[in-house]
């Protein structure tokens, strides 16, 4: 964490004698003016197309490059879900996206294949955090689709990407909670917002925290479907509103509020505590959004980390098209130290609650908490 990180060993004599108290699910008063500001235009075909083109990009230039997974998977499942896009997950390099903080996935397309199919450019680009937020060939791609008239729209620190590429400048945007001290430094001609859950500029929009993803991506479906669209897809995710109210200010650690949580993550589970391999059961047709929620949780503990297991390591698609890659088969002689259930028919979205409760039987309600405050989720009462 940005700032968390600079007082942390000072923080773990002091927090220890603080209380933890429960997010506030409340808008902040600078929050609650000219939201109506952030709804997203909406979508007019262009190029005779029937429905809108989404790219969702990822970066795999390198063996250590990384994509955080719920900003990728979860705009796909959702977007895609719709029914009202043809949603495409690219990559900057033909080949294996490795997500973090845990599975695999195979690249749909490349940017070089993607440019040579749509040479027209997608409509929306949605641009998640990844490891190496100055890779030039990605930092070129997103401003020629751009120039192409493309929405850009990034998730949580995917922010970072676009900020990175110029195309922010004077612009309104947000971010993670996590870089709020950062940005303002770094991209002085951006005017950074907090307290949103997503900004919209024109062709810009931003969205907070890894948990934002699935509100931003509803606004999309509006902007692009129409209200009952999106309200009815929202209904089958077990969504309630998808509008942009926000604190995110309570989500910073504090003194007496919720600094041990982020310590019993990030330090003591993984200083005194040896890491759990989890396997997760998957085969063609999962639901992807449950997968990644799921995944994404368990591996932010500092306890554990989720492993897709499959009856073979081939590649499967996903509910919605996406092509993953098995970290292991059924018939390996080393056990995992546990085996989650396979996913029942609850709502995509719920599915984060459901691991956030499964962590906080295993791991303890600090461990479980830490991981919604890293989520910038405001649903989990601690």
């Amino acid at each position: 964490m940005y700032k968390f990180f600079h007082h942390v060993f000072f923080a773990i004599i002091v927090a220890s004698i603080f209380p933890t108290f429960a997010i506030a699910d409340v808008v902040a008063p600078s929050a609650r003016n000219d939201l109506q500001t952030d709804k997203i235009d909406p979508y007019h075909a262009r190029f005779g197309r029937t429905r809108a083109l989404v790219a969702v990009i990822g970066e795999n230039g390198s063996a250590d490059s990384s994509t955080e997974l719920v900003d990728f998977v979860v705009p796909y499942g959702i977007l895609a879900r719709s029914g009202a896009t043809q949603t495409i997950a690219v990559a900057t390099h033909a080949g294996v996206l490795n997500m973090r903080p845990a599975l695999r996935l195979q690249a749909q397309t490349s940017m070089d294949e993607f440019d040579a199919r749509f040479a027209d450019g997608a409509d929306y680009v949605i641009v998640p955090a990844v490891s190496k937020y100055n890779d030039p060939i990605l930092l070129a791609w997103l401003t020629a689709q751009a120039g192409k008239g493309a929405t850009i729209v990034s998730i949580c620190d995917g922010a970072l990407v676009v900020a990175n590429s110029g195309l922010m400048k004077g612009h309104r945007a947000t971010a993670h909670w996590d870089t709020e001290d950062l940005r303002p430094k770094k991209y002085p001609e951006t005017t950074w917002l907090k307290n949103r859950r997503y900004v919209t500029d024109g062709k810009i929009v931003s969205s907070a925290g890894i948990s934002a993803a699935i509100p931003v991506s509803l606004a999309l479906v509006e902007a692009i479907a129409g209200y009952n669209r999106a309200a009815a897809l929202a209904q089958d995710l077990g969504v309630t509103e998808w509008s942009a109210q926000h604190n995110s200010e309570v989500f910073h650690p504090r003194f007496g509020v919720n600094l041990w949580a982020f310590i019993a993550a990030n330090y003591t589970n993984r200083w005194f505590h040896s890491r759990q391999e989890i396997d997760v059961p998957v085969a063609s047709g999962i639901d992807e959004i449950s997968l990644a929620l799921t995944a994404d949780a368990y591996s932010r503990t500092g306890r554990s980390k989720v492993f897709a297991i499959a009856a073979s390591t081939e590649i499967l698609q996903t509910r919605n098209g996406l092509m993953l890659i098995p970290d292991r088969m059924i018939s390996d002689k080393n056990p995992s130290d546990r085996m989650l259930p396979e996913f029942d028919a609850a709502p995509s979205a719920l599915t984060l609650d459901h691991a956030l409760a499964g962590i906080a039987d295993r791991y303890g309600r600090s461990t479980a908490y830490a991981v919604a405050l890293d989520f910038e989720y405001p649903g989990f009462r601690k």
